[in-house]
């Protein structure tokens, strides 16, 4: 039987017609399907919750009724038989229906509204919302909201704009008036009593101008009977202010610069008086000042001078006797000097007297000028107050006829005032709703669904933008620079059983091994992996280290996957362990303990010694844990080690991860290349770039890269499929 090659991903499948979407068309489509196909696990968490939310509202949303009533505006005035322009021009326009829209939504005629007894109504639309239409007892902290809303007029207003709904009905002067309530019978009350009051307000305002004029009437009314009381308070008390009261027989202010003017008069003469009298007594000087008048005016001097013309008398009949030394004489000499004295003193105090009566009439003077100059200001002052307060006085009189003209003028408006029909007229009001307006099931359930479909692929597309997990192989070579030479599927266990049983567990690494030998896919992915190795090494022994920048990315695997894979070509392969410090070929292939590498490297035992056969390839484990594993593969040992390794065709090492220690990087310089390993949807992007960075700057080869676990299905098969049996065999034979 004679066989040929078919690639099976190039197949068209039957179901797809190749001309149904153009190419362009399905790479648009593709890109974003196949991304949210992706995370179709988290699109479908998304996706069921907001169904399950929207169901969950729509058992929850209450029932609402909408009342629906309406009026007709700019209607020709009653009673006129021509309209006027300014009516025609309202007649269907826009603007004039938008003004009354805006009208009727005005907090203004929702308070004209609510005035009309809303809130028995508003109270049972409250109550029934908090209890949700149960019935049960309301709590107190509901009731004490509801009855807070009903008080409070902004509070209610602000609660009623949310519910009303004002329309004009197409492009007509219809205008609708909607409530919006979970009781019907309280939809019908509040949107019958938005348009009662609508049409009360229209009505009012056809008599505005006149009540306008009547209010602005009363308004002057008022002021001016303010402004005249104001006034005559004003004049009283500047006529108190500015001293103009009337005194006994002339105005205070006059009446004072008289009394002023006579004490000035008086101050004046008694200064002249003490000036005179003084100047009499310094004029005459020593003992002629005894013969002023004012000195001879002092009962003091007076007396003293009598005593001493006593002693003089006294000292002129002694004299005659005695003699001048005579002790009697000498007492009445030194009595007669002492006379002379006080009475000299005492015209001294005199004129000292004097001149403290003039200071004090000089300073009583200058004192009543200033207040005599005052007196005469404030005198003229007083004058030019008169005539402000007669200005002030004659605006009073004014403002007094003119107060009883408006009260004229106001009780005739208010015999003319009468009562006049809107421009608006009633064109239904609001009915009893029968059924509840929302929520609608069908358009509800179709918005959810809808919503739920926007909101999961949105949250799938986001959640694939900031993945920066490894995806593709395009993303490893665009962000390293070096080749993807295979990418290893994820072993699932065979029968449908078996795949959910193991969807979620890692195999261990002999698990893992077993179902590679037996998985078909697996096997061809790792020819084509060992070709590259050894297309890389033109045909020599290679020593290849196997890495990869976190643990658990499936480098231990690939390696010895591809030492299987190098066995069956009749290679010679060794696979070395060299993560000295957490080994795991040992008990994960059951290869027995022994001292392995790190055996070699301390030079316990010699290569040759440590190798373990395991099957069609040869391994040579670490051996026991050791924490100075950096400083052995650094020896010379280990050189001599990798050097007596290339007896092999094919030399594997399995180093530990290269973000965690740097025993790879040291190893990398005495190989021939380096395969990096990262695993599919689990490794990150930038980890495995800074892997092939870092390598490549300790002068490494970087042969290419592995992607490990990949979702099977994403792989191309090219597999070996028997020929047709030609319809001319039997004729050939």
């Amino acid at each position: 039987m004679s066989f040929l090659t078919v690639d099976l991903a190039d197949r068209v499948p039957a179901r797809t017609s190749a001309t149904a979407l153009g190419p362009e068309r399905r790479g648009a489509l593709a890109a974003p399907l196949t991304r949210i196909w992706r995370r179709r696990t988290l699109f479908a968490a998304v996706f069921t919750l907001v169904v399950a939310l929207a169901t969950t509202a729509l058992m929850i949303i209450q029932p609402q009724y909408v009342a629906t009533g309406s009026v007709i505006v700019a209607e020709a005035e009653p009673g006129a038989h021509n309209a006027s322009m300014a009516w025609i021009q309202k007649l269907g326009d826009p603007a004039d229906i938008e003004s009354q829209i805006q009208v009727i939504r005005s907090p203004r005629l929702l308070r004209l509204a609510i005035d009309s007894g809303l809130a028995a109504s508003v109270m049972a639309e409250c109550r029934y919302a908090a209890t949700r239409g149960q019935p049960e007892e309301i709590s107190e902290t509901k009731q004490a909201a509801c009855t807070k809303l009903t008080s409070n007029h902004d509070a209610l207003v602000e609660y009623l704009l949310k519910r009303f709904t004002v329309a004009s009905s197409g492009r007509s002067r219809i205008i609708t008036i909607a409530y919006r309530s979970p009781l019907p019978e309280v939809a019908q009350t509040m949107a019958n009593a938005l348009i009662n009051a609508f049409l009360e307000d229209q009505r009012e305002a056809q008599a505005s101008s006149r009540k306008a004029a009547s209010d602005w009437l009363h308004t002057e009314i008022t002021q001016l009977d303010e402004s005249i009381r104001a006034d005559e308070t004003r004049i009283q008390t500047y006529r108190r202010r500015k001293g103009l009261l009337k005194g006994s027989s002339a105005p205070i202010s006059a009446e004072r610069l008289t009394s002023i003017s006579q004490q000035l008069n008086a101050a004046e003469a008694a200064k002249a008086d003490a000036a005179a009298r003084l100047g009499e007594i310094e004029s005459r000087g020593g003992r002629g000042a005894e013969s002023a008048p004012a000195v001879l005016a002092s009962q003091t001097v007076i007396a003293l001078k009598q005593q001493l013309s006593t002693v003089s008398a006294q000292l002129s009949n002694q004299s005659t006797l005695l003699g001048a030394n005579h002790p009697a004489i000498r007492a009445l000499v030194t009595e007669q000097t002492s006379l002379r004295e006080r009475i000299e003193q005492e015209i001294a105090n005199v004129a000292r007297g004097l001149r403290k009566s003039y200071e004090a009439s000089n300073a009583l003077a200058k004192s009543l000028r200033a207040q005599l100059e005052t007196a005469k200001t404030e005198a003229a002052a007083a004058m030019d107050d008169e005539a402000s307060i007669e200005g002030m006085v004659r605006n009073a009189e004014i403002k007094r006829t003119r107060y009883a003209d408006l009260v004229k003028r106001a009780g005739e408006l208010e015999t003319e005032r009468r009562i006049l029909t809107g421009s608006t007229r009633l064109v239904s009001l609001a009915e009893l709703p029968q059924e509840p307006s929302s929520p609608k099931t069908v358009p509800f359930v179709a918005g959810g669904i809808v919503l739920a479909g926007v909101l999961a692929a949105a949250a799938a597309l986001l959640r694939d933008s900031t993945d920066q997990r490894v995806r593709t192989p395009s993303q490893l070579l665009a962000g390293t620079g070096a080749p993807v030479f295979a990418q290893l599927p994820y072993l699932e266990a065979p029968g449908l059983v078996g795949r959910f049983s193991d969807r979620h567990r890692e195999l261990q690494l002999a698990e893992a091994l077993d179902r590679a030998r037996v998985d078909p896919v697996m096997q061809n992915v790792l020819r084509n992996l060992h070709a590259h190795l050894m297309l890389a090494g033109g045909g020599q022994s290679r020593v290849v280290l196997v890495t990869s920048s976190k643990p658990r990315e499936g480098k231990s695997f690939t390696a010895f996957a591809l030492a299987g894979i190098g066995s069956t070509s009749g290679r010679r392969v060794l696979v070395v362990e060299c993560d000295l410090r957490r080994p795991n070929f040992e008990a994960s292939l059951g290869l027995g303990r022994g001292p392995g590498l790190g055996g070699i490297l301390r030079g316990e035992i010699g290569p040759a010694e440590a190798v373990v056969s395991a099957g069609a390839f040869d391994v040579i484990p670490a051996g026991t844990p050791t924490p100075d594993s950096t400083e052995l593969l650094m020896s010379a040992r280990m050189t001599d080690f990798l050097r007596w390794s290339r007896r092999y065709d094919l030399v594997l090492l399995d180093t530990p991860p290269t973000s965690l220690l740097m025993d790879a990087a040291m190893l990398a310089r005495h190989v021939d290349g380096v395969l990096c390993c990262t695993r599919y949807g689990h490794s990150q992007l930038s980890d495995t770039v800074e892997t092939v960075a870092n390598l490549r700057q300790a002068g490494v080869h970087v042969l290419g890269i592995a992607m490990t676990m990949v979702n099977s299905g994403r792989q191309m098969t090219y597999d070996a499929m028997p020929l047709p049996q030609s319809r001319h065999a039997g004729a050939a034979r």
